[in-house]
């Protein structure tokens, strides 16, 4: 989320076929169930077995393989011990991110089969006198209306007593184009119209618990529950059912996104009131009454839902907040103003916030008044929260045993029924690491995403790093020395004795990228950063065995993986493309040691209700990200070795096709003609097992590339990449700063002059009077 002077943006183009519904896309848009199935005595017995058959491969694999070779042919030249050298760790890598993929699977289903979901009742009581805020912070940037629209009904109609949900707007304030100004109008107006909306279920909710707790306070302290208190409470949840039910019907359904939307966060809550009424009015024919407490702690409950306050906060409107193009920053901007009342000032620059003190009076319009919160809950405004998101959560936090939990968070999964291949395929890969993320946690080794998640603001105000920058102070909370904040901020929080958690179950949705093009924006960002960020944790790995805290190994291993397996498997899947390795270090071994890799995964995406064979299909999809791939790692490279930040590059989320550049088309066209090209040399040399492996890799990539990038598609973005080089920008004169003395009196910019003071400013000065002394002017 950046400025457009800040980010090169992907131009977008008309809409083409591919955002039609494809051959091959996603029928089904029943999205999974919230709570995991759990998992069979034989899954988890096959689970450990594939790590073993793994582990004793890679070790048959040395043995029978290098070792072997190495004392047969005891005077094999020195480039037969570099390329047996170099395959061995090639291979070693990739079945290490094997096993850690077996592994965090491992402990998923530990978890799944562990888990008990915490009942209704349980979560009401809890909640029934809560005093606890959270604040929930949507930052976003150019997004359509529509699409920041839904993001912000999910997030207001969450149950937590104590609510504010705040969208922090990062687009330009005073955008000239009409298109966009109008965009960013709507976009403004979208918190002002959910609150409106809310105002008569809200009205209805509290006056009938206003009711209740009247007609209570009226009889005697201990007398039981009435019959009479059964219909009211029945119609206030009818009422509340029925309007949420009349909200869905006015919705338009244009995509899955929408048909998610009205089906699991509007219906998804209007079912579950009705399934109240159902056991109310249950309870009233069998002549029974829940106790009054109970019944109490049902209308709070609709108090909950529909109490929610919601504004608009835009950072670049004050000149005194952090402008850094990312989203880290807008956020931090938001947080370091939380507690506080900020007295609003005009000067030259624009608008600057300066602390309030006690008893300062200021205008109501000159004044800023940030509430404080003991929680804040981040999320992406392409995310969609399921109804008990925060309740579940915080109560997770607020559990014994967890006060040093500072984020928890249930890994989004992918919306159903996507339309093109590519969508459907990213959104397999999607809920693969959402299982693997649970696992994580099952270790210990849990990293923050980004997308959504649950902090409790105590946590942050502890890794905190405040610096002063041109007078103003400017704080940082979550760390945006990379584009993946979330991560760094993982590794910061556990050099602070804090840990991070999953919950297990599915209670959160986020958009996957509909084309090539804004794929190729979300996956570079993704594989920059994570090589950066390994010094750091090697210095909290130590710090907490100095402190004598328990550090398992396998703790260490998944986290080192997770950070930069992108790195060697992207480096180890272009050194088995590109050289030809001598056929006497191919083994039928290396296969078995990927198989149960490959089964699992199947497994696994046939449980998220994809198919089995998109194992195929995510390794091709895989192969023509590759150069995605190396481009964020030689760009956390480039980063280290200049100390320069990475621009922040925003995914597109755009109805119409995104252009990829030329470079990353033309490349998985390069690996698949290469590969033919290896497959025909090796059949002459008749080295089977390169020759089979190279005809895979041709058959896959090109699937892929008419699967996801499209042929004509490509055509077009490798022609716009041949416009984009073959372009210069005209060179612009650059204006200087300030020419005080030649203006007149009349049309001097005097607040400047008076708010900077600046050494050029002064300069200009004296060189004007001297030039006018020399003119004989006065």
């Amino acid at each position: 989320m950046s400025p457009s002077s800040d980010v090169t943006e992907s131009p977008v183009l008309p809409a083409a076929p591919a955002r039609r519904r494809q051959w091959g896309a996603e029928r089904r848009s029943e999205p999974l169930s919230i709570v995991h199935p759990t998992p069979s005595s034989r899954k988890i017995a096959l689970g450990r077995l594939g790590i073993v058959v793994t582990v004793l491969a890679w070790v048959t694999y040395i043995v029978t393989t290098i070792l072997r070779q190495f004392a047969n042919n005891p005077d094999a030249g020195f480039r037969f011990q570099i390329e047996a050298v170099s395959y061995l760790i090639v291979v070693t890598f990739l079945t290490f991110s094997a096993l850690m993929y077996l592994l965090a699977r491992q402990g998923a289903l530990y978890r799944f089969r562990d888990h008990r979901r915490v009942p209704r009742g349980e979560l009401d009581r809890h909640f029934a006198d809560h005093r606890e805020g959270i604040t929930v912070l949507v930052p976003s940037y150019a997004e359509e209306p529509a699409v920041v629209r839904a993001t912000l009904w999910s997030a207001a109609l969450q149950e937590f007593p104590d609510i504010r949900v705040v969208l922090l707007l990062d687009d330009p304030p005073h955008p000239t184009d009409p298109v966009i100004r109008q965009r960013l109008d709507a976009t403004r107006a979208l918190t002002f119209e959910i609150e409106s909306a809310l105002l008569e279920p809200s009205s209805r909710a509290a006056a009938a618990l206003a009711g209740f707790e009247a007609a209570l306070a009226a009889r005697e302290p201990d007398a039981p529950s009435s019959f009479g208190d059964l219909p009211p409470l029945i119609a206030a949840y009818e009422d509340a059912a029925a309007w949420l039910e009349g909200m869905a019907d006015a919705e338009t359904v244009e995509d899955h996104v929408d048909e998610f939307f009205v089906d699991l966060v509007v219906m998804g809550l209007a079912r579950e009131l009705r399934l109240t009424v159902y056991a109310l009015k249950a309870a009233l024919a069998q002549e029974q009454c829940p106790e009054p407490g109970r019944i109490r702690e049902l209308y709070v409950r609709l108090v909950r839902i529909f109490n929610t306050r919601l504004e608009t906060f835009e950072r670049k409107a004050y000149a005194s907040l952090s402008h850094e193009a990312n989203k880290a920053m807008n956020l931090n901007a938001y947080i370091s103003l939380m507690g506080h009342r900020w007295r609003k000032e005009h000067v030259a620059t624009g608008t600057v916030l300066r602390p309030m003190v006690a008893g300062e009076a200021a205008e109501d319009g000159d004044v800023l008044d940030v509430p404080d919160s003991t929680y804040l809950l981040t999320l992406d405004a392409d995310s969609l929260l399921l109804r008990d998101y925060c309740i579940r959560l915080v109560h997770l936090l607020e559990s014994p045993g967890n006060e040093r939990i500072a984020v928890t968070q249930t890994p989004y999964s992918s919306f159903r029924g996507a339309p093109t291949r590519i969508e459907r395929v990213a959104g397999a890969s999607t809920d693969i690491q959402h299982i693997l993320h649970q696992g994580m946690t099952y270790y210990g080794a849990t990293f923050w995403v980004g997308a959504n998640a649950v902090i409790r603001k105590r946590a942050v105000e502890d890794i905190v790093e405040v610096e002063n920058v041109g007078g103003f102070e400017i704080k940082t909370y979550i760390q945006d020395r990379t584009v993946i904040e979330d991560t760094e901020s993982s590794v910061d929080l556990g050099s602070h004795g804090w840990t991070l958690v999953n919950y297990p179950e599915r209670l959160s949705y986020s958009a996957t990228p509909p084309d090539f093009g804004s794929l190729v924006v979300q996956r570079r960002r993704w594989a920059n950063g994570g090589l950066l960020i390994l010094p750091k944790l090697w210095n909290q790995l130590r710090q907490r065995r100095h402190l004598r805290e328990q550090v398992l190994f396998r703790e260490v291993l998944l986290r080192v993986n997770y950070m930069a397996s992108i790195a060697w498997a992207s480096f180890g899947l272009l050194f088995l493309l590109a050289y030809p390795y001598d056929s006497r270090l191919l083994s039928p071994v290396v296969f078995l040691a990927a198989a149960p890799y490959f089964l699992a995964m199947g497994s696994d995406l046939r449980d998220c209700g994809h198919r089995f064979s998109d194992i195929f299909r995510i390794y091709g999809f895989n192969l023509v990200l590759l150069p995605v791939n190396l481009a964020g790692v030689l760009k956390s490279i480039q980063q280290a070795f200049t100390g320069e930040k990475i621009p922040f590059v925003r995914t597109p989320k755009v109805k119409d096709r995104t252009a990829a550049p030329g470079l990353y088309v033309v490349i998985p066209y390069a690996i698949v003609a290469f590969s033919l090209l290896t497959l025909a040399r090796d059949v002459l040399e008749q080295n089977w097992g390169n020759a089979l492996f190279a005809g895979l890799n041709a058959v896959l990539a090109a699937g892929a590339i008419r699967a996801y990038i499209g042929i004509k598609n490509s055509a077009v973005d490798m022609g716009l990449g041949v416009l984009n080089w073959l372009y210069v920008a005209p060179r612009v004169r650059k204006v200087e700063e300030s020419k005080v003395i030649d203006k007149a009196p009349e049309e001097a910019d005097w607040a400047s002059i008076l708010y900077h003071g600046d050494r050029r400013l002064n300069r200009d000065l004296r060189s004007g009077n001297d030039r006018r002394r020399r003119a004989g002017v006065r």
